[in-house]
Parts: C-alpha cells; sequence; structure tokens
C-alpha cells in the first residue's frame, strides 16, 4: 500500500461515489434487453429456460441442472429429492440465512445448528461431527462468502456417518476446490442467483447434480412448481432494470437513503416474504424460473469468466490494505480458490461504526444474525448459546462488496475509512467468542 495510505488515514476523503453492496453484475445491453422481453410480453414460457439450465451446469461440471425461483426452492426440492422428512434431521450452518433453515424445516425435518470458523465463517466440521446423530440425513456445507469450505474434510465426514452432503453455494459461483468449481463434489450443489449474488435474475437459484435419481426427482418437482404470474415476471424485470439504474455509484450516493426510506412502499417485489422471516411457509413458495429471467442470466453467465476475475482483483486490493494497517484477512484453505461475493471484516463496534460513517460507504452487515432476516433465531429453532462463534459474527461482522463497479481505489477508501475510525478487529480465536454483549446490535 503506498504511503498516501497511511497520511491520508487520518482523515475522510471527499466523496465523489458511493458504489452499492449489491449490483455492478449487469450491463446496459442486458437492460435492452431486459425491455425487449416486456415488450414483447414473452415472460413466462421459453426456450430460454432449457438453455440456461444446460449452461449453468456446463459451467459446474455437473450433467444435470434444475432452475427454480430461489436458492431457496431449490434446495427444499432437493431435501425433498434425498427424502428428507418428518423425524430427520439435517446439519445447517450458522451464520446463514433464515430461508436455509425454512427450507429444512418445510419438509418436516429438524435443522441442527453448525457452528463456524471465525476467519471465514465457513462450517466447523469438528462441530459437526459432534452433532451427527442417528437422524442425520444431511449436511449443508456452505461456502460462506465464496470462500470455499473445507471440502475433503466435509466429504469425509459424509462417508463416515452415511449422510449426504449439499454444497450451498449461493455465494460461491465460480469458486473452486483444486482446480474443481465448488457445487461438484457433493451429492448436489445449490446456487442463488437473486439480485445480491454474482450473477443476478433479481430472484432464481438452480441445483446442479452428476446423479441421474437425484436430477430426475429434482425435474419432477420443478415441474409441478407453478409457473410464476406474467405480473410477477414483469415485476421482477422492471426490478432488474431499476436495481441497474439505482445502483450506479454516482447515482447510488444521491439516491441510495430515499429507496431505503421507500421500504415496503416500493412497487419491486421483496426477496423474501413476511411469513418467512417467522419461519412459516408463503402459500406461493413452490414456483418456476421464467423464461425472460432465464435469459438474463444466461446472458451474464457468458461473461462470469471478467465478472469474477474482477471480483478476485478487488478481493487483492482489499487484503494488501488489511496487510498495510496490520490486519490479517481472512484466508481460503490452501487449495481453494474463493470467488468473493463479498469480503468480511470483522470491526471492533459495529454499531458506532455503522453510526459513524452513515451512508458514505456501502458496508454490508450479512449477518447481523446467525439466522439473517429471521424475526428472531427461534423463528428457525435456533437455541440462543449453541454455536457462540456464530453469535459473534452477527455482532461483530461487516462485509464489503467486490462487483464489478467497485474500483480499487474505491476498496482501498473503504480499508483506510475503517482504520481511521480505529474499527478494525482481528477474528477472535476459534472457540473463545467475545464476551456475550460485546459489539451486540442496539
Amino acid at each position: 500500500m503506498p504511503a498516501s495510505f497511511r497520511q491520508a488515514s487520518t482523515r475522510a476523503a471527499p466523496l465523489q461515489r458511493r458504489p452499492a453492496v449489491l449490483g455492478g453484475t449487469t450491463t446496459l445491453r442486458d437492460c435492452l434487453v431486459a425491455l425487449r422481453l416486456l415488450v414483447s410480453g414473452r415472460l413466462v414460457h421459453g426456450p430460454a429456460l432449457d438453455e440456461y439450465e444446460r449452461a449453468f451446469a456446463g459451467v459446474i461440471g455437473c450433467r444435470h441442472a434444475s432452475s427454480f425461483a430461489s436458492g431457496r426452492v431449490g434446495l427444499h426440492g432437493l431435501l425433498r429429492a434425498l427424502d428428507v422428512s418428518a423425524g430427520d434431521e439435517v446439519l445447517v450452518p450458522v451464520p446463514t440465512h433464515i430461508v436455509v433453515a425454512n427450507a429444512v424445516r418445510y419438509t418436516g425435518a429438524t435443522p441442527v445448528y453448525v457452528d463456524c470458523h471465525p476467519d471465514t465463517c465457513g462450517m466447523d466440521l469438528r462441530d459437526a461431527e459432534a452433532k451427527v446423530s442417528p437422524l442425520t440425513k444431511a449436511l449443508i456445507l456452505q461456502h460462506t462468502f465464496g470462500f470455499p469450505a473445507d471440502v475433503e474434510r466435509a466429504l469425509a465426514l459424509g462417508r463416515r456417518a452415511g449422510i449426504a452432503i449439499i454444497e450451498d453455494c449461493v455465494h460461491a459461483l465460480g469458486a473452486t476446490h483444486d482446480g474443481r468449481p465448488l457445487g461438484s463434489f457433493g451429492i448436489a450443489g445449490v446456487f442463488s442467483t437473486e439480485e445480491t449474488k454474482t450473477i443476478s435474475t433479481t430472484m432464481g437459484g438452480m441445483v446442479v447434480t452428476d446423479d441421474d435419481g437425484i436430477a430426475a426427482r429434482l425435474a419432477c418437482y420443478r415441474d409441478q412448481c407453478a409457473a410464476p404470474p406474467t405480473q410477477l415476471a414483469a415485476r421482477y424485470l422492471l426490478k432488474f432494470l431499476m436495481l441497474h439504474v439505482l445502483t450506479e455509484p454516482h447515482i447510488h450516493r444521491h439516491v441510495r437513503d430515499q429507496y431505503i426510506r421507500m421500504g415496503r412502499r416500493s412497487p419491486a417485489p421483496r426477496a423474501t416474504a413476511d411469513e418467512e422471516m417467522r419461519g412459516d411457509k408463503p402459500h406461493h413458495y413452490d414456483q418456476r424460473l421464467s423464461s425472460a429471467q432465464a435469459e438474463l442470466g444466461l446472458r451474464q453467465l457468458r461473461r462470469l469468466h471478467a465478472n469474477l476475475a474482477h471480483r478476485r482483483r478487488i478481493a487483492s486490493v482489499y487484503s494488501a490494505a488489511l496487510q498495510s494497517v496490520g490486519v490479517p484477512p481472512a484466508k481460503p484453505p490452501a487449495n481453494g480458490d474463493p470467488a468473493l461475493l463479498r469480503f468480511p471484516i470483522w470491526v471492533e463496534d459495529r454499531p458506532r461504526v455503522l453510526a459513524q460513517l452513515g451512508s458514505a460507504l456501502p458496508l454490508g452487515t450479512w449477518f447481523t444474525s446467525v439466522l439473517e432476516e429471521a424475526s428472531s433465531p427461534a423463528s428457525g429453532g435456533y437455541e440462543e448459546g449453541t454455536c457462540p462463534m456464530a453469535e459473534a459474527a452477527g455482532t461483530q461482522l461487516v462485509n464489503l462488496p467486490t462487483h464489478p463497479r467497485v474500483s480499487a481505489k474505491d476498496a482501498e477508501r473503504f480499508v483506510r475509512e475503517l482504520h481511521r475510525l480505529g474499527a478494525l478487529s482481528r477474528p477472535p480465536p476459534s472457540g473463545d467468542p467475545p464476551p456475550a454483549g460485546h459489539g451486540a446490535d442496539g
């Protein structure tokens, strides 16, 4: 890091642009295609769905792929295909999103929560092994933020315990282990193309597998799911267009706060329904992806290499900036190559940091809870104190964007501002979380 980084660390630079936490994966040409689709009215059914599924399977190196309205629906369908049902247990990593726990609970099975390692927030497989029981049917291996989890150890645990390993790759499209794409190691891999992910179809999910039987059962479930209403497919495309504009850095700096204040008044469909936050199943949960969304996803999939190359460059800038101020960045396993959707950083006092920075920096707050967006962790059956490291992450973790609209100068500035506030912290040692209440949200 140049000397100017250290010299400037005592004062805030004037803000000329404000990259958003999400977005950055779409182009103006994508928007023109979305407009054409809206005008044509051919939104729900079409050949793009089959083409998109084939292309996605090819990227991951699997024979089969099934698309769904969201990654959570795909995960639920996969659990059903594995005959997970009432009386079974599924090992679920935390921190994660309430919709992951819901996908398990909607089958009638019980999620058993597994703690994380502090550096990458990946699953602590020692804790997982201790929580395996005769009722355990599957383990969901989350590649958090795009860091590869300990794949070999998880697969070995699966073989010993006779349980299915499901890869949760919603953050990790394009990440690899030993040069092989994540999502191709377990019985199946689950991906998301929701608006905050590596590529965006506003909402959307994909499940890939090499198992012919699982693929057939997944396809059967997909075909039983309802097609999205034409009006909803149109609203997803309108949100796609709106987010492309609102997340442009020179525009976002003026409209971000107004967009947040709109809250529930926004005409754009929300990613998580109220029922899901409470742990209940929405009425229109089992739903397919639209052809129009598939066409937009296919376009971005063709640009995935450039997208990932940019994210890796930005992650390297964050790592160098942190090292220059004496804070070690999170490191993936030696044989893993991450594709970071967000770059995680621990801070001393997150509420203070967020208050002092205001809207000047796009600090992501995945995860503010062991079960993000849950009305309370108890909504997903989580018992307080069972995963202390994940609970610590829920009070101290922030994350920074890596998408193609973030520049190297932006990345340096984000770390510089956090350093100026004295906010940067090392992750707590594994097994030694901070005292209860340290840095807790108000």
